[in-house]
């Protein structure tokens, strides 16, 4: 069962998305030149770099983990975020371009309820694209990445070649969509026609949508499953 936004959320989920951009995932960026992130317990972060060291959000606390010890802080600003991380605050020049400004002093509105909400979202995304990836292991999928620039959990699957390749993914939402959604974005233009033509990357279906049903994995797993019987056929 998906409980309802609370009025914090959008104000949250952008602040972390900040939090994402410019702290947490500069900081593998600086180790591995990588910048993808993965969900985990209470939210995501990165996935262990270097020697050990591992940098996420847990709830309302911005976790560091180092081998042997793991600090902790409560979420407030991006400066003050990046001071206990031990790096400049800021996205990677030329690699991203930011999606939310790069202003230290400015308050991150984090509060518990909204932070657990996106967890538990991103917690949702992570298992159906699990399960999708598992349904169509013959599909040549990517590995599931939260991608700090968009903020969303996605993967892609199917064949470039034949127009059938498609991203699917669990967005928390944006400018297009408020609240979070899972959606199926076929990456050849021809193929966004009938069901996967509703909005300008393909289909969606919305978190109202999905709690008003009250299986939301079900329902999600069912919308991912059509758009993916769309492009590629059954499995």
């Amino acid at each position: 069962m998906l409980e309802p936004l609370p009025d914090t959320f959008v104000a949250a989920r952008d602040g972390l998305h900040a939090l994402a951009e410019h702290v947490i995932a500069p900081a593998r960026y600086r180790a591995d030149a990588h910048i993808g992130l993965v969900p985990l317990p209470g939210g995501f972060g990165t996935p262990t770099f270097g020697d050990g060291e591992r940098v996420r959000v847990d709830g309302v606390e911005l976790v560091h983990d180092r081998p042997g010890t793991s600090t902790r802080v409560r979420i407030t600003t991006i400066g003050a975020a990046a001071q206990f991380i031990g790096i400049p605050p800021g996205a990677p020049a030329d690699v991203y371009k930011p999606a939310t400004p790069c202003a230290p002093d400015a308050p991150l509105e984090v509060d518990a309820d909204s932070a657990r909400v996106l967890a538990e979202w991103v917690a949702l995304g992570a298992s159906l694209l699990d399960d999708l990836r598992e349904t169509y292991a013959a599909y040549d999928s990517t590995a599931a990445t939260l991608w700090p620039e968009h903020f969303d959990l996605a993967c892609e699957l199917g064949d470039a070649a034949a127009g059938t390749r498609a991203n699917y993914g669990a967005s928390p939402g944006d400018d297009t969509i408020s609240q979070p959604y899972l959606y199926v974005g076929p990456r050849d233009p021809k193929r966004r026609a009938g069901k996967l033509a509703a909005y300008p990357w393909g289909a969606a279906v919305t978190y109202d949508e999905l709690r008003a049903g009250g299986d939301a994995k079900g329902a999600g797993m069912d919308f991912f499953l059509e758009g993916a019987a769309l492009l590629l056929g059954q499995p």
